[in-house]
């Protein structure tokens, strides 16, 4: 009979939630403590889950309720101190909510940490667990469409790092072994917009291209034209011999291929479990093995960098290459595209 694992979480928000939800419906572990340090939330997961031990700080959690699995799910500038606090309890196995950091390079530092323990660690991103998601990246690895060329994603309501950080660990994944060259991006925040704690665009066009040339052009903002009705989130993957168009959360697509000339619409059977179910069982079973596999966290640091890098993009009028780690801020630009030559200096464009 597999191993049954104690588990913990940090942060009673909407991440938390979804990681306590899940530790109570799956049969590998046993959910023994949370903390969030507003009483009000404790309050509520009080009356949800009870006979849990509830704190008000994490210390205070991590001393008097260690636990096999630490779930964190606070804000993300706190996700680095929290992991490595969490690190020093000796625990079997992370899950670290996206996105890893606030910052690029300290999503690396948690990784890094949590490697050099040898402990396995999951950041759960929804759509790499949903079935139709999985059903389209089988699709585009089998060839349906032919070589991947374009991902386009239009996303209403929604920004690059609470939304976008989504889409594009989704456009890592479809990427394969193909690494990110660059992104650039601009942004426009018009109507000073905020979401989860970070202030964001009220428009932007986000473009990344990997090493071999395909390309993710992503719109997201308060008002996007989504161009489908009654579609929050629209996926266009276009490929040489095909198109595949999907609605995010939604479970079906549409596959237009030489088999399927005039479009055919796939309607796929959700999991029973939820995406952080299967994350934490997923966990189970590396610790069961003893065995960590990284390759889904470093996607997920790659999409974090993307995210950082086309804010770094916007707020510098450059192209960001990547790593981002080798990335240093340019000189402000003393070009202006569109406006006449000056007579002197530059390079003549006719002659490259």
């Amino acid at each position: 009979m597999p191993e049954i694992y104690t588990a913990s979480v940090i942060g009673g928000g909407s991440g938390g939630r979804l990681s306590l939800n899940a530790l109570v419906a799956s049969d590998r572990y046993r959910l023994i403590a949370a903390a969030d340090i507003s009483e009000t939330a404790r309050q509520g997961l009080a009356e949800r889950y009870p006979g849990i031990a509830l704190y008000a700080s994490h210390q205070e959690l991590l001393a008097e309720q260690p636990s096999d699995v630490v779930c964190v799910s606070t804000w993300p500038p706190s996700h680095r101190d929290v992991v490595l606090d969490a690190l020093a309890t000796g625990p079997k196995g992370i899950l670290c909510e996206k996105p890893l950091a606030h910052l690029a390079h300290q999503g690396g530092e948690i990784l890094e940490a949590i490697a050099a323990a040898g402990l396995p660690v999951v950041v759960p991103h929804g759509l790499l667990k949903a079935r139709h998601a999985e059903q389209i990246l089988d699709r585009v690895r089998g060839g349906a469409i032919g070589d991947l060329e374009l991902v386009e994603i239009e996303c209403g309501r929604w920004d690059i790092m609470n939304a976008g950080i989504h889409w594009l660990d989704y456009f890592v994944a479809l990427s394969g072994s193909d690494p990110m060259a660059w992104v650039m991006a601009a942004v426009e925040s018009s109507t000073q917009t905020y979401r989860d704690g970070l202030e964001v665009e009220t428009t932007g066009i986000t473009y990344v291209q990997t090493a071999s040339g395909v390309r993710c052009v992503m719109h997201t903002g308060d008002e996007v034209l989504i161009r489908r009705p009654n579609k929050g989130v629209l996926f266009r993957l276009v490929g040489t011999l095909g198109v595949i168009e999907f609605w995010a959360w939604e479970s079906a697509y549409r596959l237009l291929n030489a088999a399927h000339p005039h479009g055919e619409l796939f309607e796929v059977e959700p999991y029973p479990q939820s995406a952080h179910q299967r994350y934490l069982e997923d966990l189970a079973v590396q610790i069961d093995g003893g065995a960590p596999d990284y390759t889904l966290p470093r996607a997920s640091l790659v999409a974090l960098e993307l995210c950082e890098g086309a804010y770094l993009s916007a707020r510098h009028r450059c192209k960001v290459e990547l790593p981002l780690a080798d990335f240093q801020p340019p000189e402000p630009p003393d070009w202006n595209p569109g406006q006449p030559y000056r007579g002197q200096g530059g390079r003549n464009g006719r002659q490259l």
